[in-house]
């Protein structure tokens, strides 16, 4: 049995975050994506299933815009011809984007089914941005200072980033 050390506990606790800070850029491009596709629809949208085709179909083509971009960039890098490898690497690097957009799909889904309503599904994609920003912005604090304040102020300023996107769709429309 092996007996756990101060430097093997921060390893594993670390190492449960290894994941989500990979898939880092594409969370937030993916919160950032949704926020403005929420945006350019309106303060309240009626059609929910059409809200939730048009949000999920948005993110889906800039995410094949970004792997596809990334997968001719680094071909240009490299000199390397474009393999299904490095199709699979741009894909993968990209697809937490569009893992995004499926909740808010999904509450645009359940308005559709009258579970909730359009504006219910509208807050709660916002908020799940918000909160997924925030909670991102207090890892990038936590991951730089390592201290509990940075966390916080990391949170407070990615989060009020968030906000602002949803708070222009109030102003714009």
């Amino acid at each position: 049995m092996t007996q756990s050390t101060p430097e093997t506990a921060h390893d594993t606790a670390t190492s449960g975050w290894v994941r989500f800070d990979k898939a880092a850029f594409g969370l937030i491009y993916g919160a950032i994506m949704v926020l403005s596709a929420l945006m350019a629809m309106g303060a309240h949208p009626q059609a929910p299933f059409e809200t939730a085709a048009i949000l999920f179909g948005s993110v889906f083509a800039i995410t094949l815009a970004k792997a596809f971009a990334e997968l001719l960039a680094h071909a240009l890098d490299t000199g390397e011809r474009i393999s299904n490898g490095a199709w699979r690497a741009a894909w993968h690097h990209s697809a937490p984007t569009l893992a995004v957009a499926n909740l808010p799909a999904l509450f645009f889904c359940a308005a559709g089914l009258q579970w909730i309503t359009p504006e219910t599904a509208n807050v709660l994609a916002q908020s799940l941005c918000i909160g997924l920003l925030a909670v991102l912005g207090a890892r990038v604090g936590w991951v730089i200072d390592k201290s509990t304040g940075s966390a916080i102020l990391g949170a407070l300023f990615a989060g009020a980033i968030g906000a602002l996107l949803a708070g222009l769709k109030v102003l714009i429309h």
